[in-house]
């Protein structure tokens, strides 16, 4: 018991930076308190206790604003950010390390009994607001945006929007290293991109680098093929990328249109 009460503390420093010390955490977070209190009702709950564990966990839902049927299964160092309005249902079942923010629901879309509610794989993050609903599954280490709503199974690794939520990001495809090549030679760093985060933005640049690739290599491959062919004479060479010129927006400096212009004249 001690040490799952350990996980649920350690697991607030790691992933909410305004938590500063033990104390703060274990008497300011309604979010923790939610999870305590939903393991109680749970008990209660397998045991046959089903009045006692409804109003048990009333009692918490008053206490901290979070309500958690205590039929949900939920797994180890489970998150609740916040958590003002987040509602789970009696069938929602929550994997490990999965991390909530406040408004999330995740709710049924049925009045027939069985499962109806969903089911989050390990690693699940959910954005402030987002609605998951129905029996459906959100696939392990899978992002949902904030106010996005999810009827719709969403595989691993990807990264889900909008209302309906589309999916936006997928599993790295094997083309990162050509991406990496075309982002050095423009001059392009992903803004907030790490190997653990994915970033819509980002990947959405990376997409548009993976085809400037592939572009730049079918020129080199008609490049080949006319130079074999003695149709290359007279074709201008490409002009080369200034990386400078493009990280500051195509302004380039005073001092460095007059550089420019004295090496023009001193070529002609």
């Amino acid at each position: 018991m001690f040490q799952r009460l350990n996980e649920d503390i350690e697991c607030v420093f790691e992933r909410d930076p305004a938590a500063r010390n033990t104390l703060e955490v274990l008497t300011t977070y309604p979010g923790l308190h939610a999870i305590w209190g939903h393991r109680m009702s749970s008990f209660l709950w397998r045991h046959g206790f089903k009045w006692l564990a409804r109003m048990l966990s009333n009692l918490f839902r008053w206490l901290t604003g979070i309500e958690i049927h205590p039929g949900a299964v939920i797994g180890c160092r489970f998150f609740i950010d916040h958590g003002m309005g987040v509602v789970i249902g009696e069938t929602a079942e929550i994997g490990n390390d999965c991390t909530l923010y406040h408004g999330v629901t995740l709710g049924g879309t049925s009045w027939d009994k069985g499962k109806r509610h969903p089911t989050l794989e390990d690693n699940v993050v959910i954005g402030a607001g987002a609605k998951v609903l129905g029996p459906i599954t959100i696939g392990a280490s899978a992002k949902i945006g904030s106010n996005s709503v999810v009827v719709k199974d969403v595989p691993p690794m990807s990264t889900v929007v909008g209302i309906p939520g589309h999916i936006v990001t997928r599993p790295d495809d094997g083309n990162a290293d050509k991406r990496k090549e075309q982002a050095q030679k423009i001059g392009f760093t992903a803004y907030g991109e790490t190997q653990n985060s994915a970033d819509p933005v980002a990947q959405a640049v990376n997409r548009i680098l993976e085809h400037l690739h592939a572009v730049d290599s079918r020129i080199n491959l008609i490049d080949g093929k006319l130079e074999q062919a003695g149709l290359a004479d007279g074709l201008d060479d490409l002009p080369e990328l200034d990386v400078e010129e493009i990280s500051s927006g195509g302004k380039a400096s005073e001092s460095e249109r007059q550089s420019g212009e004295k090496k023009h004249s001193g070529n002609t």
